[in-house]
């Protein structure tokens, strides 16, 4: 079957515009958004030899989507010890957090620009029995050119917005045939099964991954080292924050006053500078965790290290979720703090996680914010009732369920995809 004319112009335009990819990723690297000593990756160049025998590759766009694959991993590495596995992602914080999280042997490496000779170089190099999609990035050349290899894919712990599902709609012929490329599909939802049946794509059952990957780690000696220092003030924590959102959260934290400690962890580290100076202009002293400042010495301690949520979670007596308060992010975890007995307090833009938000605020154990205002009184509430605060993580938890089961049905599933 010949392509779509979406696809060819795609197919076309692409190889046109590669020979500038280069330039671009370098350009992209003076900014920190890529990694320098790695951008023959990106342009299909593998840095590290194809293991013997047959192998599975994963693929997550950024930090969730990527972290998101490790129960993922872990159920095929039980099932089919005999496969090597690949996991690409798309952003040098990914790959960060992958360096601390993937199994020893698993193979991390950056997916190559979704241009004809990057992606030819990437596939005729790894020669994968099975590639595994989640959530909803969907390169077309990638997908093809896998296809016409006749690589069997999967798409797992689908996620389509309506505005994604708009987009499709103007090529719908095109999104046919993408979406036509998989031959297992699970959605995270009803909702996106619907959407993603409007294209052709079959409804092969259900998998949030993001509701079964296991606590975030942390040290323990470390753990034990912080606690100590902090003693017998309060915690507060600020996750993953956006800009346009440090504003509000240092002005809430303003208003609350007493003795409490607000720990700041950006989504991305390279914004610490810029926290700090607005913290410091609203008359804080402030502590960098990258600096060795000493946690509970100031006021406000901003954590600009990778892999050390998990940490901060635990110190809690509850926290924000970034990327809530502003439009654009689509919201956070919540699972991680309620994995950990944190309770979560969200903004109302949390698109990217509904499903889960959803029925953790009908049922009063996720508190929704607004304003700064409302965040000084949900901070309040967390200081004043401990005990309440603790039983609404444990209500959460227990209200996100357990997918293990569903999880192991799906891994079943894709191990029996590889002959």
């Amino acid at each position: 079957m010949s392509a779509s004319r979406h696809l060819r112009l795609y197919r076309a335009a692409t190889g046109l515009l590669e020979p500038v990819a280069p330039l671009v990723l370098r350009a992209r690297t003076l900014r920190g958004k890529e990694d320098s000593g790695r951008l023959g990756e990106r342009l299909g160049r593998a840095s590290v030899a194809r293991p013997d025998g047959k192998l599975v590759w994963l693929h997550g766009a950024s930090v969730g989507e990527s972290l998101s694959l490790l129960p993922l991993i872990e159920g095929l590495r039980k099932a089919r010890p005999d496969l090597s596995i690949l996991v690409t992602s798309g952003t040098a914080t990914s790959a960060a957090m992958l360096r601390m999280r993937l199994p020893e042997g698993v193979i991390h490496q950056f997916i190559p620009v979704d241009a004809p000779k990057a992606v030819s170089r990437f596939l005729d190099h790894w020669r994968p029995s099975l590639g595994v999609f989640v959530e909803s990035e969907l390169w077309p050349n990638l997908i093809t050119q896998a296809d016409a290899r006749k690589i069997r894919l999967a798409l797992v712990s689908a996620r389509v917005t309506e505005k994604s599902a708009a987009g499709w709609r103007k090529a719908p012929d095109m999104a046919r045939e993408l979406i036509g490329a998989f031959s297992l599909v699970l959605a995270q939802d009803d909702l996106t099964a619907s959407r993603l049946g409007e294209f052709g794509a079959s409804d092969d059952g259900r998998l949030n991954l993001k509701l079964v990957g296991a606590p975030l780690p942390a040290d323990e000696a470390e753990l034990k080292k912080l606690k100590k220092a902090v003693g017998k003030r309060p915690v507060l924590l600020a996750a993953s924050t956006h800009p346009g959102e440090d504003e509000i959260i240092l002005t809430a934290f303003k208003s609350l006053g007493g003795d409490a400690l607000l720990i700041l962890v950006p989504r991305h580290v390279e914004r610490a500078n810029a926290i700090i100076e607005l913290a410091r202009e609203r008359g804080f002293a402030v502590g960098k965790r990258s600096a060795g400042d000493l946690l509970g010495t100031d006021p406000i301690y901003v954590a600009d290290t990778l892999g050390e949520l998990g940490l901060w979670f635990r110190m809690a007596r509850g926290a924000f979720i970034g990327g809530s308060l502003i439009e654009g992010p689509g919201g956070h975890n919540p699972v991680e703090p309620a994995q950990l007995g944190c309770p979560a307090i969200t903004g109302p833009f949390v698109d990217n996680w509904r499903s889960v938000y959803s029925p953790l605020v009908k049922n009063g154990v996720a508190t929704v914010v607004r304003t700064a205002n409302d965040l000084t009184a949900a901070f309040y509430a967390l200081l004043k009732e401990p005990k309440m605060a603790k039983a609404r993580a444990e209500r959460a938890l227990a209200m996100i369920g357990d997918e293990r089961e569903v999880l192991e049905a799906a891994v079943r599933r894709l191990a029996m995809q590889v002959p």
